[in-house]
Order: C-alpha cells, then structure tokens, then sequence
C-alpha cells in the first residue's frame, strides 16, 4: 500500500537510506494516512544514532538526545526524527528511567502503545505492520501491543489515550485491553493534572463525547473526575428528563459543535445536580439552585485540571445562565443579552438548544417555541445594532463629567440607570437625550435608586 507522504518526509527518509541507515515515517501519520486523515505532524525513526543523524542533515536541533531525538529543519519546518530505542524501567508510572538504542526496527515497535499506533512506512517498503495494526483499524478496534497490563503499567496516561482514541476513531476496545483499564486505572493518579486535562479535552472534542462513559465503567472517572460518577447515578425523577443526570451530560455534549467552551460548558452544566437534589411527597426530583452549585463546582474542578482563564470564565459564565429562559418577546431578550453578555450570548443558545435535546419529549414543542423566538429577536438585536451593554451608550463617564457630574461611583450608577432606560427604549440610545436624563437623574437620586430596582 502506497502513501502520499509530503515531499520533505520522503527527502529525509531518502536521505537517511542513502546513507546507509534505516528510515521509516512512523506512529500516528502513518494511522492517519491509512485513515484518508491529514497528519498534523511526521515522526521519523531510523537506524541512525543521534549524530549521525546530526552530521546527514545540515540544520538540526538538539531536542531530546538523551531519547534519541533529533529536529531536522526544512526550511522553517521541523521534523522529529528518533532512533530505534528500547525502553527502560518506568518506576514513574510515565517516563521511562533510562533508553537503550537499538538497531532492529521491532524493537522500537513494540514498545508503542496501541496496534493501530505501531506501523512504520518508507515509499521502498511501504507499510510495515508486524503487531495487526492494519487490522485493527479494519475492524475498528483499539488494542494494545503485547500484554496490556506492561503497557499501561509502563505509562498510565495510555489508559486515558486508549479511551480517547477511541472517541476519535469510533472505535471499540479490545476486551483484554479494556479489563486493563479497570485494573490499573488508579494508576493515573500519578499523572499530572495537565496530561490529564489534555487527554480529556481531546476526548470530549472528538466525534464521540459520550465515549467518555467507557471512562466512567472502567473506573477511569472515579480518578480524574469523580463529581461525573455521582451524576452517573443521580435519578432525575421528573417528567422533563428521561436519563441520569450524567447521562443527561453525556447527551447534551453530541449535541454542540466541537468547540472547547461550548463542550466543557456542557460537561458540567449539571454537575452540581447531586449536591442539591430535593425529593418531594409526590417521588417527584427537583434540583433548585443546581446552576450555582454546577458553577462553583466546575470551577473547583476546571482549577484542579489546570485550565487555561480564559475557558474557565466563559464556561462560568455560561454555566450561571444556562437555566435562565427569557421570553421570546424583543425586551426580554434585550435584557437577556444585556445579562449574560453579547460576547457570550450565541454561545449561551447552542447551550440552551443542546440542553433541551438531551432532555425528554415533555414539552418539547413549547421549549422549542420559545427557544426560535428568543433567537429570532436576537439576530434582530445584533441587525438593528441596538443598545445592550454600557459600551455601546451613546455616552460615557467622559461625557458625564463633562457635563459638570463629579467623578467616582455615582457616575457609574448614572449610567447603569441609562442603560435600563435604553433596554427599555432603544430609540432613547441618544446622546443629547440621554445627557438630559442623566442630569435629571443626578438631581434626583431617588429616581436612580428606583430605576437601578427595575434593573434586571
């Protein structure tokens, strides 16, 4: 079988044979290749020691000699070229102590995690595949090379790979790789919280969130992210649900683009449910205030996996409105908007849409209704470009002190008594209107204060 490899990866692998060594593209671009996938990078192993690949190629980077790795640069490309190892004791659950070069192309591989991770190529052998990896990727299985339980023992972060490849590709798990996960999975308590992280982005970003069940019956949760094992088994005993409340989770994810924010908003929009879950005389669940428990909660844990800032405050946010229905009526959602912000809002109606689908048939129809609307007078909103935010006032604290108002907190106030008016009123979003109402509202203070109770 022959594959189309970019013209700099067959220099390389040319070059090297020239020279007397073995040479192979290897890992996953090979999968992808196989696949009809665009590999994002081309790893290279060789026969060639570490400064014979240095002295081959005329522009190289030291990046891991002690493994064996070299950086070739074509150009302003790098490529990573490794030779064969084999390796050490892992006493880390990770990183191997120590790497020993070898010269037979079998070795190197059989040290890979999955089947399907452990074929070589060069365009004068094509595809090497000594452990069935071509067959697995027929048949759509994930499975180890070798003996499991000395694969995920040598690195436990292979026990999160196994189950996100397997959301990526839609595989299944091979039977005997599977029961290794459960196994060993306590052993990914030694991995760092931003492998962990990693690992699970890349799963609940893939084709197949949901796959992230197979990490909750292996008991891979249990580990990593124990508040989804209490969801896993948290009835919701209402007629607006027909699943737990984690595979209520595992539904709404399929049903958001494959965006981070909208995916993790997703995973734990209802994590808190557990912790606030009220039964009443009728057996019927209820779980009020679960959106600011789901907010703290997921906060808590986006910090324990070392989440960048940036996703952690949109997915609070988010999380904190992703109950909150305005009407599908213009001013409703004017407020709306105005709430939960303009840089999240179309964000917040995919939440809402996905949190609807993955919920029952009950009032299906009506939730539907009003979702249109209130998307509707949205996109109206955004056309008309009108007023839902203090920036976009017709006038600021400048124009305010301007006009003889003292700086400090009470400009402020002023003007989030503007902007409930202009909510109201778009067409009052006029300077010279609005500096006459300012100056009426800053000579009458009880007027602010009783706007500003109107607000929201």
């Amino acid at each position: 079988m022959l594959l189309d490899i970019p013209e700099k990866v067959e220099f390389i692998l040319n070059k090297l044979e020239a020279a007397g060594y073995e040479a192979y593209a290897v890992g996953g671009c090979v999968r992808d290749s196989v696949l009809g996938r665009n590999p994002n990078d081309w790893d290279i192993t060789t026969s060639a020691k570490p400064e014979e690949v240095k002295a081959v190629f005329g522009r190289t980077i030291d990046t891991g000699l002690k493994h064996g790795t070299v950086t070739v640069m074509m150009g302003k490309e790098g490529f990573e070229i490794t030779t064969y190892r084999i390796d050490g004791i892992y006493e880390d659950g990770r990183h191997p102590n120590d790497v020993t070069f070898a010269s037979d192309l079998r070795e190197d591989l059989k040290r890979r995690d999955f089947t399907i991770n452990a074929m070589a190529y060069n365009p004068s052998e094509g595809i090497v595949d000594l452990f069935g990896g071509m067959e697995d990727l027929k048949n759509g299985v994930i499975r180890c090379v070798g003996d499991p339980m000395e694969r995920f023992s040598e690195d436990a972060l292979r026990i999160m790979r196994a189950v996100r490849f397997s959301a990526q590709l839609g595989f299944s798990i091979e039977p005997d790789t599977r029961r290794a996960l459960s196994v060993l999975a306590e052993n990914l308590s030694m991995i760092s919280a931003e492998r962990v992280q990693a690992e699970l982005q890349k799963l609940i970003m893939s084709p197949h969130p949901d796959y992230l069940r197979i990490a909750c019956e292996t008991g891979i949760t249990a580990v990593v992210l124990p508040e989804l094992d209490v969801c896993m088994k948290t009835e919701q005993n209402t007629p607006y649900h027909c699943y737990t409340v984690g595979e209520h989770i595992l539904h709404s994810m399929c049903c958001v683009p494959q965006d981070k924010v909208l995916r993790f908003t997703m995973l734990f929009h209802d994590i808190g449910k557990p912790a606030v879950r009220t039964t009443d005389a009728d057996g019927r669940d209820h779980f009020k205030t679960h959106s600011i428990a789901s907010e703290k909660m997921a906060v808590n844990i986006m910090r324990r996996l070392k989440m960048d800032n940036d996703t952690i405050h949109k997915t609070e946010r988010l999380i904190r409105w992703h109950d909150y229905r305005p009407e599908g009526e213009i001013r409703s959602v004017r407020r709306a908007v105005s709430k939960i912000g303009e840089d999240i809002f179309p964000l917040y109606l995919k939440v809402q849409r996905a949190d609807m689908l993955s919920q029952s048939d009950y009032r299906r129809k009506e939730k539907e209704e009003r979702l249109r609307k209130v998307e509707e007078c949205y996109l109206e909103i955004m056309e008309k470009g009108q007023c839902v935010s203090l920036k976009d006032l017709a006038i600021n604290g400048s124009d305010l002190i301007a006009a003889g108002m003292k700086p400090g907190r009470e400009i402020g106030e002023i003007l989030k008594t503007l902007l409930n008016d202009v909510l109201e009123e778009p067409e009052h979003n006029q300077k010279a209107l609005l500096l006459r109402m300012a100056e009426q509202v800053f000579r009458n203070p009880a007027k602010k204060q009783s706007d500003n109770s109107n607000c929201g």
